[in-house]
């Protein structure tokens, strides 16, 4: 372990030499892999120096603990420090994980109503409201890029951007069938029913990562339709765009400006495409997929909200929680961080 971390110490500061040098400053895309990267190894770096401190007290501590005046306090310095020592080695174990490269990235949230009709809408506006009091928690901004609203409310369809600090990381579990049981408002006879939503979270394709070629896509505009303001239906300033290829097809309405839909539009398809960039990768690399919690496909059921018992499971990692009310409200936090946790087992286990 410490000859990788040395290993990553000596690149820390070599990116930081060449951040340094001027010649770079005009190499716009050399300079910000150099700076995602340096930001990717710098709390490994501040722990691993954390821990060279520590090691470098025990030593000392060492040295005195037989020492008729100071043997005693170099005696508690040193069960202090043994301690200290341990939780860094736990936490040096843990950053040393294979890191995602997509973790500190915005991420294109979709949901969709699913089964159940007006209800499985409702309810995928039920998540949307969840995530959104979750992202102002974290203190991230989210943009609505595209939205279909449900007769009966909700969403059947809505597509939006989540901005911040390591979005990524925290909700790439979101992704498949999200699955409520409770009496509908729709319903006249108070029986509980199941209805499901789907979610699907792609972390965003920077202008680095994937290069569309626009010859192969294809952009029409059409007339704004559904609610929307005054501006509906009067302007062709809504855009579908296809990629011929794969045949997926995006549309956005949400601004009253055609080019600001079709730069929209266009983000939604590269980041689609990126993801199943990332699909395609993980499908060939056989231990990542094994070691991960969930396929991340939309027809997985990962979860189950039931109202009435107030619970809470994620069937993926046994999770269950009786504060559903206060994770609807946004406490989704507590859900996120088992996940993030198992996900560390099991990987310090296919290490190991």
């Amino acid at each position: 372990m410490i000859d990788r971390l040395e290993v990553i110490l000596a690149r820390y500061e070599e990116i930081n030499n060449d951040l340094s040098d001027p010649s770079i400053f005009n190499d716009v895309k050399k300079m910000t892999e150099l700076s995602k990267e340096k930001n990717s190894l710098e709390e490994v770096v501040s722990v691993y120096k954390n821990y060279k401190e520590i090691l470098k007290r025990i030593e000392e501590a060492n040295e005195l603990i037989h020492d008729s005046e100071l043997g005693d306090m170099a005696r508690e310095e040193l069960n202090t420090c043994q301690i200290q020592k341990e939780d860094l080695e736990d936490k040096l174990k843990i950053l040393l994980l294979p890191h995602d490269p997509n973790d500190e990235k915005n991420v294109i949230v979709e949901i969709k109503g699913a089964a159940g009709g007006d209800e499985a809408n409702i309810f995928a506006g039920d998540l949307f409201d969840m995530y959104q009091k979750y992202a102002n928690n974290q203190g991230w901004k989210i943009d609505i890029l595209n939205s279909i609203e449900g007769t009966a409310g909700g969403f059947t369809n809505i597509e939006f951007m989540i901005k911040g600090e390591g979005v990524y990381s925290k909700l790439k579990y979101e992704s498949g069938a999200h699955r409520v049981q409770r009496v509908p408002v729709t319903e006249s006879q108070g029986r509980v029913h199941t209805s499901t939503a789907t979610v699907l979270v792609m972390p965003e394709a920077e202008e680095f990562d994937f290069e569309l070629d626009m010859s192969e896509v294809k952009i029409d505009i059409t007339r704004s339709s559904g609610a929307g303001g005054q501006g509906v239906n009067t302007t062709d300033s809504a855009v579908r765009v296809t990629h011929i290829p794969t045949g997926i097809i995006v549309y956005s309405q949400v601004e009253r400006s055609q080019i600001r839909n079709k730069e929209l539009a266009l983000k939604i398809l590269k980041t689609r495409l990126y993801d199943m960039k990332l699909k395609e990768k993980e499908e060939a690399d056989d231990k990542e997929r094994r070691n991960k919690i969930g396929t991340g496909d939309r027809s997985e059921k990962i979860r189950t909200y039931n109202y009435p018992q107030n619970r809470l499971t994620d069937h993926r990692i046994g999770f269950t929680s009786m504060n559903l009310d206060r994770i609807m409200d946004g406490d989704l936090g507590v859900v996120i961080e088992a996940l993030i946790n198992e996900d560390q087992k099991r990987k310090l286990a296919g290490n190991e």
